[in-house]
């Protein structure tokens, strides 16, 4: 598929009417077709990886367009210069998530996670820890010690209280405790951890996601698999 091709196919699925609730959930619709998050995995399925039409789509501007591009990114090919770039330009947290899978894919990942992780902007930071949580996930062959390694980027950025990033923090933390029951009893010591010091403190978004992993850590289902 060319550019032309992908913009044809994404405007015919668009539902103008799904705007509003994309907005309701903190998108940004100002350059937004209205696409379903399914259609726009089928579209980026038939095209296949392909770092050129990448380009391409992200020059469009249009939201969609993006978000296939994030989807055919070849993380072989993806350099320092491009990552840091679509990570700058990122103004919803959707887009930010599609890229985060694809950039934990390159052998930037590690170096980017340390780099963002204190970014200005919050969805770029947001994007360091989607990486991990995606790692946390999907590289099976991570030692522990790497993700435990990351527990001091999570203390620091837990007092962000930007709603991108505290929830992204919280979703790297609980990810991590999912993993395995070295890291579910690491992640659960570290949340007790960050809500004491969050109770003494005062930070709302630091016991906010404390709360929230161990809310989901409790859950019965994760308590069987890693409670040992």
């Amino acid at each position: 598929m060319d550019t032309s091709e992908v913009l044809a196919e994404l405007r015919a699925a668009a539902d103008p009417s799904r705007l509003v609730g994309m907005a309701r959930v903190g998108i940004a619709i100002e350059d937004a077709l209205g696409v379903s998050v399914p259609d726009i995995r089928r579209i980026a399925r038939d095209a296949g990886r392909d770092q050129p039409l990448a380009d391409a789509l992200w020059a469009t501007g249009i939201h969609e367009a993006r978000t296939v591009a994030a989807l055919v990114a070849d993380p072989d090919r993806l350099t320092l210069t491009r990552m840091r770039a679509w990570a700058g330009a990122i103004d919803s947290w959707d887009l930010g998530d599609m890229l985060a899978d694809t950039f934990a894919g390159t052998r930037h990942v590690d170096r980017l996670i340390q780099e963002w992780s204190h970014a200005r902007h919050g969805f770029t930071k947001r994007c360091a820890f989607a990486m991990i949580a995606r790692l946390a996930v999907s590289d099976h062959g991570r030692p522990d010690a790497d993700f435990i390694a990351w527990f001091p980027l999570i203390r620091s950025a837990a007092q962000d209280d930007r709603n991108e990033v505290k929830k992204g923090v919280s979703w790297a933390l609980r990810q991590i405790g999912k993993r395995d029951p070295v890291l579910y009893r690491a992640a659960i010591d570290e949340a007790h951890g960050m809500l004491d010091a969050a109770l003494e403190s005062g930070s709302r978004s630091a016991r906010w996601i404390a709360r929230d992993v161990l809310r989901e850590l409790a859950l019965p289902e994760h308590v069987a698999r890693l409670a040992r």
